[in-house]
Parts: structure tokens; C-alpha cells; sequence
């Protein structure tokens, strides 16, 4: 294996914070349409209780959620139904916008290449570890290079504004903090 792969193995059943990142960290997913096709699949996931999505934050070149996988979606885990549905999605919006180019790939099994083939599953096994890395994901929008609102709570396609006011405008939120501390 190579020492520069990140680690994506998860157990169903298990919690994890997982990223996944655009192909070449292109900032695909910067047009609010894109995004949408990002929260749809997820709010179906979790209608149909593949995951429980505890937390999300979406970037313009990648995406970071905590969620539990509940089952099996046919014959694949749910964040490879989630991958692939979503890459061909996006793929069907680059090719009527005409932008399809950025995301060809020289390789047997595809054309287009939509989410890097390096997603990282870090397991959330203490509440300690769930405060570090939803304090991460919710500060991830207002960090670093990254100026895509005034505060966290203002980021619109995040879960900080559900964890500071209890307000949940995506539908599918579940407090991670019930997992650790209980109703």
C-alpha cells in the first residue's frame, strides 16, 4: 500500500468523519446548484436511513461530513452509492455547461474522473474526538485560504448554525453529541 494513500475502510455501524475531495481540487462545487445536488443525495440517504449525517461542511473544491452508515445500499456502502451518484450528477451538469474537459481521465474503467479516489475515514470513538473535529469542519469555511463567509453560523452549507441554534435547515441533521451524552 502506499504510505501517501489515506485511509477510507469503514465499518457499517461505526461513526467516521470523511472527506471526499474533487478531482485535482477543482472548485467544482462552488455554484450553489452543484451543492444542491450534494444535499439532495444526502437528505435521501438519510430519509431512507442508509446514513445518519451528524455533521457537513461543503467546500468549493471538496466536502467533510461525520455520519454513521446504517446499511448496505444494495451491493455498495453508502458513500460508494453516494460518490457515484453523485459524480454522475455533477458529470450531467459540466456536459450541458460544456465544462466537461477538467474532469477527463486517461484510464480503462472511465472517461471523467468527479471525486479524487483518496476519500479519508477518520473513526469518532470519544466525545473529545467529535468536539475536535466538528470545531474543524465548522471552522473549515472561515480558515485558512478560505473567506466564504464573516463567522461559521454564516456559512450557509454547514451544519454550525444547527449546532449553535438548534436549527436544522436541511432536514437531516441528528445532534452527534446525543451518541456520546445521551437524550
Amino acid at each position: 500500500m502506499n504510505s501517501a494513500q489515506r485511509k477510507s475502510n469503514t465499518t457499517i455501524g461505526k461513526i467516521y468523519f470523511w472527506t471526499a475531495t474533487i478531482h485535482k481540487w477543482q472548485h467544482l462545487l462552488l455554484a450553489d446548484a452543484n451543492k444542491a445536488i450534494i444535499l439532495d443525495y444526502l437528505k435521501k440517504l438519510s430519509i431512507e436511513r442508509f446514513v445518519t449525517i451528524y455533521a457537513f461542511v461543503l467546500m468549493p473544491n471538496h466536502i467533510h461530513l461525520i455520519w454513521q452508515q446504517n446499511r448496505m445500499n444494495g451491493k455498495e456502502r453508502p458513500f460508494g452509492s453516494f460518490l457515484k451518484h453523485t459524480a454522475h450528477k455533477l458529470l450531467k451538469e459540466l456536459k450541458l455547461v460544456g465544462d466537461v474537459s477538467k474532469y477527463k481521465v486517461e484510464v480503462s474503467n472511465k472517461h471523467y474522473e468527479i471525486w479524487q479516489r483518496d476519500s479519508l475515514a477518520v473513526e469518532i470513538y470519544s466525545r473529545a474526538v467529535a468536539v475536535q473535529k466538528i470545531n474543524y469542519i465548522h471552522a473549515n469555511p472561515v480558515s485558512g485560504i478560505w473567506r466564504l463567509a464573516k463567522d461559521d453560523i454564516n456559512y450557509y452549507y454547514s451544519s454550525a448554525r444547527f449546532y449553535e441554534s438548534g436549527v436544522n435547515d436541511f432536514g437531516f441533521l441528528k445532534d452527534l453529541f446525543w451518541v456520546f451524552d445521551g437524550d
